[in-house]
């Protein structure tokens, strides 16, 4: 018998507590249930664990990077600075809570294709990127929170499955109105910014021209590259706070800034600035290290995942990405980035002059790559409703949505509040900020509360499927209207007649509709 109790302690200890052994193999099984071949299952449970190394060497290289950025934020404000990037904190939270967060993800997607096949809510979420951040953030705030490892996993695997298929309707009004019809919904957890800018276009969007009746110079479209635009915002990031960080505390010891453990100090100010520019490279480079990782992951766990779902839960729509909006108006895309941007930049000086001072909030510095994704969608769902204004207004809300929430948030990741980076879209922010609240109360109360507040979530979303989305409710304003009269569906949004904009390469790209 010691032998039998020898092999599963290695199974258990060196094989299905290794995050990337357990992805592989969840892959394998995957890829085996379609009926692959051999070689396309071996092939592929081999490049899903790749994946998952490159993710953690991604992080090593953004945590290298962010480190002394933290430190000129504490010595310039005297405040604790982040820069929201859902990979960076995912790919650093992997070395402690990997196991858990790849079963918690997969009880998820169980759960939510059970609610697909048996409630009105009909959607299949096949972001599997974003099912890997909220995992992972769920992870965090309940193992924080003090749940075990089983309580993790099932109860977070619960609250996951639920998120699946209710942001999705709660947005589907809004996203027929983009679309011009019903075959598609957004899988990304921003929603709350495009619900927000969909509802602002309404309201202040009255007799506004939509955003394709105008033109933009060609010059900006190169930051439809994340990797393009997560450097250049970095080192723009990197050489205000090196500058700012060299006016305060003087040359012996801002030199000292990137020289890290027995690291050489800068030796002028032409070097210092230079290692500022090489830093913010470096967290370019850990970035697309770690997109190059998770694309490799989802490249073989999606197809499988995705030939479940179609099996399971035929007929429901898939829900997708946050770039399957950008092809409506090209425009807007870009619009939402400037006005999200630029809504980042006023929560900043917010949180510096007010939340900080008043309630020890971090100040949450906006990266482009956030602003750019969410702000890009918040403005194709602003402009939707509410032309021109309701694309820069709504944008700009969702820019406030994405700066305040994450700061909120931090409260509730426990050691990882301190990693100098959080999660920034605004899902992430109102659910973990609610869940961390709820789990202060100790042991099994605390999950109790955590899977009433999902409860909620899905009985809100129940009822708006079927007194909202499956009445035909589309909201008024704008140009987008439903595809369901011969007359409507000949309108550009409803046929798609706009230039199309591709997803930015840096995106993980979306399967195909089911």
């Amino acid at each position: 018998m010691d032998w039998l109790i020898a092999i599963a302690k290695f199974l258990v200890n060196e094989i299905l507590s290794q995050p990337a052994y357990l992805i592989g193999i969840i892959t394998a099984v995957g890829l085996a249930a379609l009926k692959k071949s051999v070689g396309q299952t071996v092939g592929g449970a081999i490049k899903a664990t790749l994946g998952l190394l490159l993710v953690g060497a991604g992080a090593g290289l953004v945590s290298s990077a962010l480190d002394p950025l933290g430190r000129m934020i504490q010595g310039t404000t005297g405040a604790h600075g982040v820069i929201p990037t859902n990979e960076a904190i995912v790919g650093i939270a992997q070395n402690e809570f990997g196991a858990r967060v790849a079963w918690l993800m997969i009880v998820g997607f169980l759960v939510s294709l059970l609610l697909a096949r048996f409630t009105p809510l009909r959607y299949v979420f096949l972001t599997g990127h974003h099912m890997l951040f909220m995992a992972t953030l769920l992870t965090i705030v309940m193992a924080t929170a003090g749940q075990g490892s089983v309580a993790v996993v099932l109860g977070g695997g619960a609250l996951l499955g639920i998120l699946l298929v209710a942001l999705p309707a709660f947005a589907h009004p809004w996203t027929k109105k983009v679309t011009g019809n019903d075959s598609v919904a957004i899988g990304h957890f921003g929603t709350a910014g495009y619900i927000v800018s969909g509802a602002t276009g309404q309201l202040v969007g009255k007799r506004s021209r939509s955003t394709e009746d105008m033109k933009l110079p060609e010059g900006l479209r190169f930051l439809r590259d994340s990797m393009v635009a997560t450097a250049l915002s970095m080192v723009l990031i990197y050489l205000v706070m090196s500058l700012l960080f060299l006016g305060k505390v003087g040359q012996e010891t801002a030199f000292k800034a990137f020289a890290g453990a027995g690291g050489r100090p800068s030796t002028d100010i032409g070097d210092y600035v230079m290692e500022s520019v090489m830093q913010g490279l470096q967290f370019g480079i850990g970035v697309a290290v770690i997109l190059f990782g998770v694309r490799t992951i989802l490249g073989e766990l999606v197809p499988a995942f995705q030939g479940i779902a179609r099996r399971v839960v035929p007929g429901a729509k898939p829900a997708l990405d946050a770039p399957i909006v950008f092809p409506y108006a090209q425009n807007a895309v870009l619009i939402g980035f400037i006005f999200s941007f630029l809504g980042g930049l006023t929560g900043l000086a917010t949180l510096i002059w007010v939340f900080n001072p008043a309630f020890g909030l971090a100040l949450v510095l906006p990266g482009l790559v956030p602003h750019f994704f969410t702000g890009g969608a918040a403005g194709v769902y602003g402009n939707a409703t509410g032309g021109r204004r309701g694309a820069a207004v709504g944008s700009f809300l969702n820019g406030l949505l994405i700066t305040f929430l994450p700061a909120i948030l931090l409260k509730a990741l426990g050691s990882f509040g301190d990693a100098n980076t959080t999660f920034g879209d605004a899902d992430f922010g109102w659910f973990g900020a609610v869940l961390g609240s709820i789990g202060k109360i100790d042991g099994s109360l605390g999950l109790i509360g955590m899977l009433i507040f999902g409860a909620i979530i899905l009985a809100g979303a129940w009822i708006m499927q079927t007194k909202v989305v499956d009445r035909g409710w589309i909201p008024k304003g704008g140009q987008a209207v439903s595809a369901s009269s011969p007359a409507e569906s000949e309108s550009p949004m409803a046929t798609g007649t706009y230039a199309k904009i591709a997803p930015p390469r840096g995106a993980p790209t979306p399967p195909p509709a089911p």
